[in-house]
């Protein structure tokens, strides 16, 4: 049985200073402050800790880049804003130990010399919200804030509340919220670390990923290493929802087999999982035997995305499912750019008709050169996914493996 790290705290939330502190907690931000900025950053760049909000990009690099910046106003910002459908993990961990999550971001700030940090969290997700900013204060009134900025100032947190919308989820429509404008990404390079927020260079994170450096600065890059698997070091936290006996969030290693967890989860003879939230793939029972990692998935043309799995069982309509997606997309699509604005919502008339059984075999084909143009020439990453679960519900259709 794997020893829980994140939910360590599941069932005894640490929701005062002082909890928090006779569990253990702050000995990575001691530990951080002893050996410094570089070697903090080191230490994380060594452990392979990747995003795990869906992108998977190297954290240690991405704060090494701003960490090196020449200006001297930098930001660090905690992304809060859980919006994809099938997710809510990142809720659980900021309502069980929101003083881990907090002690992740000033790590990452005074490993970057950040000024400020943001914390920007979803608008629905208003208690979490409070919650982080009551401990933020708790904090700042015990010190824990001082000489952690640059030249030993003292870092300042802001909480901000998400815009409703699904785009600002999107690292740069996030910057554009913060600052107080529309929602809308912004076309790459420059790259937020070093044109990010108020066009300062800025190290993004989200809540989970965040959440591993207080261990990894405590127990060394080589701990993380010897969980998972060589290219998946660490562990992730999945959203377990849809036709299972208990649904909730569950802690694994990168390449513990997805069977495994549907276990655990008591689900029973389904028809298909929607893996990786909203943007994921439809995947089969031929592949339940997969290992949860990012090259597994990569090989099955599969994504991990933000770890949310969506279970269906053999009464569902996945067409039906396929509509819904569809109409979510074309309702989220914030319409800055052509290929998404209109592909998402001619992408939903077509889902419509094939969840009433009208669809013909030439709107299939109509998908697939619809899926590829949104794909390509989408300005961030709502287009370019829009269509990459119907693409493999197409592609399970022509293998026959649909039950309806």
């Amino acid at each position: 049985m794997h020893e829980k790290v994140l939910l360590r705290r599941q069932t005894t939330p640490a929701l005062d200073l002082g909890s928090y502190l006779a569990s253990g907690g702050f000995a990575g931000l001691k530990k951080a402050r002893e050996i410094g900025a570089a070697e903090t950053v080191r230490i994380v760049t060594e452990s392979g800790l990747v995003g795990r909000g869906g992108a998977g990009f190297p954290t240690g690099r991405k704060w090494e880049s701003v960490r090196t910046a020449t200006d001297p106003e930098r930001y660090f910002v905690l992304n809060a804003d859980e919006s994809e459908p099938g997710t809510f993990k990142d809720r659980v961990m900021i309502d069980v130990d929101p003083f881990l999550v907090l002690e992740g971001v000033l790590i990452g700030s005074f490993a970057i010399s950040a000024t400020r940090a943001f914390i920007y969290v979803r608008g629905e997700y208003r208690k979490e919200a409070d919650l982080l900013q009551r401990c933020a204060k708790e904090l700042e009134a015990a010190g824990y804030l001082e000489g952690l900025g640059p030249e030993g100032r003292a870092l300042a947190i802001e909480i901000r509340h998400g815009g409703g919308a699904y785009i600002c989820g999107e690292e740069t429509a996030l910057f554009r919220s913060i600052e107080g404008y529309r929602g809308e990404p912004m076309s790459k390079p420059p790259f937020p670390t070093v044109a990010g927020l108020f066009r300062k260079p800025t190290a993004i994170n989200n809540v989970e990923t965040v959440a591993n450096v207080p261990d990894i600065v405590t127990r060394g890059a080589s701990w993380l290493r010897s969980l998972g698997t060589e290219r998946s070091p660490g562990i992730k936290l999945y959203s377990v929802s849809g036709n299972v006996e208990r649904p909730g969030v569950y802690e694994l290693p990168f390449g513990t087999p997805l069977r495994e967890l549907l276990d655990l989860a008591g689900a029973r003879d389904l028809q298909a999982i929607l893996l990786g939230g909203a943007a994921g793939t439809f995947v089969f029972p031929q592949d339940f035997d997969m290992p949860l990692s990012y090259e597994a998935a990569q090989e099955r043309h599969a994504t991990l995305g933000s770890g949310a799995l969506i279970a269906f069982d053999h009464e569902t309509n996945l067409w039906r499912v396929a509509e819904r997606l569809g109409s979510f997309f074309a309702h989220e699509s914030c319409g800055q750019c052509v290929p998404c604005r209109v592909g998402t919502r001619r992408q939903h008339e077509m889902l419509e008709a094939l969840a009433e059984g009208h669809g013909r075999g030439s709107e299939r084909d109509l998908l697939v050169r619809l899926s590829q143009v949104m794909t390509d020439a989408s300005i961030c990453g709502l287009g370019q996914t829009a269509s990459t679960a119907v693409r493999s519900l197409l592609d399970a259709e022509a293998k026959g493996l649909l039950a309806v």
